[in-house]
């Protein structure tokens, strides 16, 4: 990212950072409720599914309302159908699981093209790598618990966590490209 040590950008940098890290923490509460069958399940996923709002929130400064609301509901429906496909995991329902995996990956690609159509800067390719990743890690990391690996799981879990930096830092950068003259930075930024 250019000029990282403008305030703005290191702001926009790490309020995103926190977002997804609190989306770690929060997937990483649900998976270990959802795993184990814990009481405080729903309690969870209603956290859970409340910070997508916050995620969506974050844009909305620079894309709008509409634009905002738009992503927190794509991502709720990614963590309501990821929740579908771990459960149908867990109780080896095998079609289920295939039909929810499918869901799952085709709801992370409309979010890349969602994001991608806001920002050019924010490329559909990476993105939808970066959102695959990210399932892919979050699936080892319930298989790991379902199995009892706990070192496996620890990995996964740090791995993912890691991952979702990577994915913070690529959407505040892609503001920064798209609206330098936010930042105090020369530029005409653009679609």
């Amino acid at each position: 990212m250019q000029a990282d040590a403008d305030p703005a950008v290191e702001e926009l940098k790490a309020g995103f950072r926190q977002l997804w890290m609190e989306h770690a923490f929060w997937m990483r509460n649900y998976i270990v409720s959802a795993s184990a069958g814990l009481d405080d399940q729903s309690v969870v996923l209603a956290r859970l599914l409340d910070h997508q709002q916050d995620i969506g929130d974050a844009i909305k400064r620079y894309y709008g309302e509409t634009a905002g609301n738009k992503l927190a509901d794509l991502l709720r429906e990614h963590v309501l159908v990821a929740g579908k496909y771990l459960d149908a995991v867990q109780r080896g329902h095998r079609e289920d699981a295939y039909k929810y995996k499918d869901d799952w990956y085709r709801n992370a690609e409309d979010i890349a093209v969602f994001l991608s159509q806001t920002n050019s800067r924010w490329s559909f390719e990476t993105l939808n790598g970066l959102l695959n990743r990210h399932m892919d890690l979050v699936t080892a990391d319930f298989n790991a618990r379902l199995n009892k690996d706990w070192p496996a799981d620890i990995n996964a879990f740090d791995q993912g966590k890691d991952h979702l930096l990577k994915l913070a830092d690529v959407l505040a950068s892609g503001i920064v490209q798209q609206f330098p003259q936010k930042f105090g930075m020369p530029g005409t930024g653009g679609k």
